[in-house]
């Protein structure tokens, strides 16, 4: 049997008319969008806008719908809008005046000194630990002092050792002296840093 060409691709040619037809015509697969955030509600009367109509999905693409009218502003809308009225301005207030601050170094050898009081007791040998408390207290608070307070600091560290060697033995003398000392230097570095 002898095939008749023609034909053939005839019939091919009406099947591929066919199915473009077909594809033409079937409505595309819609691809799901993520929910946007909702925004917070207006607190103006804004103009409400109109979205647009959705398209249809039929064939036809003559057939479209009008946009609704925009509706126009209402005539209360149409005045003008007073100002939103400022939030009251407080009368200037003097400034207070701000404290004196300490010079650094200051409140760690006040609450060195603070500490040596209240831990010393009066056996000889409490006396002498609390010294070298002192004394390692002082030292770091040389670290944050400068200028005549940092000498001062540094001279009142030195006392509260020698005070400590002379307690314990070490060396000899009388820890009365060292203690007069300190009590000159306590006074003398109150005043600089501004203490009453």
């Amino acid at each position: 049997m002898r095939l008749d060409w023609t034909a053939v691709s005839a019939l091919a040619a009406a099947v591929a008319a066919v199915v473009a037809l077909v594809a033409y015509l079937m409505p595309p697969t819609p691809t799901p969008t993520p929910p946007l955030p909702t925004p917070p509600p207006s607190t103006r009367s804004d103009p409400v806008v109109p979205t647009p109509a959705e398209q249809s999905s039929s064939p036809d693409p003559v057939t479209t719908r009008p946009a609704p009218p925009t509706p126009s502003p209402s005539p209360e809308s149409r005045k003008p809008r007073r100002p939103k009225p400022s939030p009251e301005r407080a009368d200037p207030v003097s400034p207070t005046p701000l404290a004196a601050v300490r010079p650094g170094g200051c409140d760690e050898a006040a609450a060195a000194l603070t500490a040596y009081v209240r831990n010393a007791g009066t056996v000889r040998s409490s006396q002498a630990a609390a010294a070298q408390q002192t004394y390692s207290d002082l030292m770091g608070a040389v670290l944050d002092a400068q200028g005549v307070v940092g000498a001062k600091i540094s001279r009142l560290a030195a006392e509260f050792r020698e005070l400590n060697f002379r307690l314990t033995g070490m060396t000899g003398g009388d820890p009365n002296q060292v203690i007069a000392d300190i009590n000159t230097d306590v006074a003398e570095l109150n005043r600089l840093c501004g203490s009453t």
